[in-house]
């Protein structure tokens, strides 16, 4: 009995304590991607280049879509991950933007602790005013309290969101840049590849506004992204500024 045994052994090619645990938890080798892929490659070559093994072909075709899951899966993930982190920064801006006690620190607060908490390197707010240039302005004393004001002729805010073609934009335009306007970014206006432009109401009797966020990222503000974030940000700072201008 011992040497048919040992027959048995030397014929199946594998130690005897190696086979009896793959037979008693053949998990061992179907849950080793490494070992499986050895074994359909030895399948392959012992079936030989002309012979089609349909049970190969489902395989390969089963781990392709498995592959696809997989990479769908962390897709989603990763997008639900930044929608969160996203909504964070928001929700944090928001709360910043109420802190201010005068309207001289909510505005330059806007260049330095929102635009940090937003992410990106540039904000701009963008008035548009009947006698802008002129000293009697009444909103020319604000361009002279940031640099984050800017004072612009009416029409202004149309003429931007639309880049001058005969569209109607929504309340939020997403654009990559090759080039910057000075204008509106000032000195920063070089290294920012992509803004959002967020169309600000500032209720009966006054003109359009805008808030303009620049980002160094040229993939930060695209095309064809989500805006409810944005425009639930432009919403709430619309409101507050309101408040302020009242």
């Amino acid at each position: 009995m011992q040497e048919a045994a040992t027959s048995s052994e030397n014929e199946a090619g594998l130690p005897a304590e190696l086979r009896r645990r793959i037979l008693a938890d053949p998990g061992l080798v179907l849950d080793d991607e490494e070992v499986m892929t050895a074994l359909l490659a030895a399948t392959d070559l012992r079936h030989g280049v002309n012979v089609v093994d349909l049970r190969d072909v489902a395989l390969a075709r089963l781990e392709e879509r498995h592959a696809r899951l997989v990479g769908t899966h962390r897709m989603v993930l990763a997008a639900a991950y930044e929608n969160i982190a996203g909504a964070r920064r928001v929700q944090r801006a928001i709360l910043a933007l109420l802190e201010p006690l005068d309207f001289t620190t909510f505005i330059t607060s806007l260049g330095t602790g929102i635009a940090a908490t937003l992410g990106v390197e540039s904000v701009r707010l963008v008035l548009e005013s009947s006698a802008a240039g002129n000293a009697d302005d009444p909103l020319a004393d604000l361009s002279g309290i940031s640099e984050t004001v800017r004072i612009m002729p009416p029409g202004s805010v149309e003429a931007e969101m639309t880049g001058g073609r005969n569209v109607h934009p929504g309340p939020i335009v997403l654009r990559q840049l090759a080039a910057a306007q000075r204008e509106l970014h000032g000195d920063r206006a070089e290294w920012i590849k992509s803004e959002a432009l967020i169309r600000l109401n500032l209720g009966t009797g006054r003109l359009p506004a805008m808030l303009v966020l620049g980002a160094e990222d040229p993939h930060k503000f695209r095309p064809g992204q989500g805006t409810e974030l944005l425009e639930f940000f432009g919403k709430a700072f619309e409101r507050i500024l309101r408040r302020w201008l009242a």
